[in-house]
């Protein structure tokens, strides 16, 4: 792991009394977080939507589990709904995004025959996992799909393949159980967003009771998911207190509480935004690390590090444990629309504190 400090900018004054001196806090920043490039894809198709074609633009459920994401799109003239048929006839000539977790093929076919115009950003990512999803079904075998029952990208990946050919193991407990009718005739594909250490455990388990398992051509869990869990795990060990900035039903942000638990951390936590900190419960602490989820803007990220700083001397560490250059394009109808710097600070953020 690479470590850089970073100290607080701002001359400091020559005598603090005693009383008046903040505790010295050390945070480790971890790199990368948030933003994968799936999820920038998704916000920029929404804010390019609205620019080309103006309000309302309708997507269909959260377009990534973020509330602040979410808020500030509706803010911009975005409509959130979770079936198409709420959009009113009046604005079927509007279009309606689907979000980045995908979306079963009933549903683009729905729209269809509403005759209403749709972008799809569902992340490349899980695209592939529909491939490999239906490559698996095309070629006689019985799916497996890895993953949390009902969230929104599980849905979309069974949604690809018929009825009755795809299977969701969450754990191994449930691959203990799991009775097929052709055991030698099986594929698995993953959630993108798992716990790697316990995906692993699973795909073990059925590997182990189903040696002709077949795998996907490539890992599914996306580089993303990977990279955030690997910096926690550098990053968490020792740390008094741990914070994931993300939403409570975004999985890949549940997912780091837990691994900087498991690497170490006295206390791991989730936090939306810096005004749900409790200080009492925070308390006298000397290192801190901090994260966040694929889907949780580095806005948030700086504020809760202000939050820090108004109460503690806090020096910033940069933790990183790879760079990321991932770039996904725009769907076609908006690759000619420009976007700005400012079309995006309101996520961004405008300070440089990142890594």
């Amino acid at each position: 792991m690479n470590i850089q400090v970073t100290e607080q900018a701002g001359a400091q004054p020559t005598e603090i009394s005693q009383a008046d001196a903040k505790p010295e806090l050390t945070i480790r920043l971890c790199g990368p977080r948030g933003f994968c490039a799936g999820v920038d894809r998704a916000i920029q198709i929404v804010v390019l939507a609205l620019k080309q074609y103006g309000a309302p633009v309708y997507v269909r459920h959260e377009i990534v589990h973020n509330r602040y994401v979410v808020e500030g799109l509706e803010a911009k003239g975005a409509i959130f709904v979770e079936e198409l048929n709420e959009i009113p006839a009046e604005h079927r000539q509007q279009p309606v995004v689907f979000s980045a977790h995908g979306v079963p093929k009933s549903v683009p076919e729905d729209a269809q025959s509403r005759n209403l115009f749709y972008l799809d950003a569902t992340c490349p990512l899980v695209s592939k996992v529909h491939k490999q999803a239906m490559r698996h079904q095309r070629l006689g075998r019985h799916v497996i799909l890895i993953g949390h029952a009902g969230h929104p990208e599980v849905i979309g990946t069974m949604g690809q393949l018929p009825e009755g050919t795809v299977s969701l193991v969450e754990t191994i407990a449930d691959a203990d159980v799991y009775t097929p009718i052709d055991p030698d005739n099986l594929g698995y594909v993953t959630q993108t967003t798992l716990s790697v250490d316990d995906t692993a455990g699973v795909i073990a388990r059925l590997q182990e009771r189903f040696p002709n398992l077949t795998a996907p051509s490539a890992d599914s869990i996306c580089y993303a998911t990977t990279n955030r869990q690997e910096a926690v795990k550098q990053a968490a060990e020792g740390c008094d207190l741990f914070i994931t900035v993300g939403a409570p039903n975004s999985s890949n942000s549940k997912r780091l509480v837990e691994v900087a638990l498991r690497a170490g951390a006295k206390h791991s936590i989730l936090v939306q935004r810096a005004s749900e900190l409790n200080w009492d419960e925070i308390g006298d602490i000397r290192t801190l690390g901090i994260s966040a989820g694929a889907s949780a803007p580095e806005v948030i990220v700086d504020e809760i590090i202000e939050a820090f700083r108004a109460r503690f001397d806090a020096k910033v560490e940069l933790a990183i444990t790879t760079e990321e250059t991932e770039n996904f394009l725009v769907n076609r109808e908006l690759r000619d629309v420009p976007l700005t710097q400012e079309d995006m600070a309101w996520v961004n953020g405008v300070r440089p504190l990142s890594v």
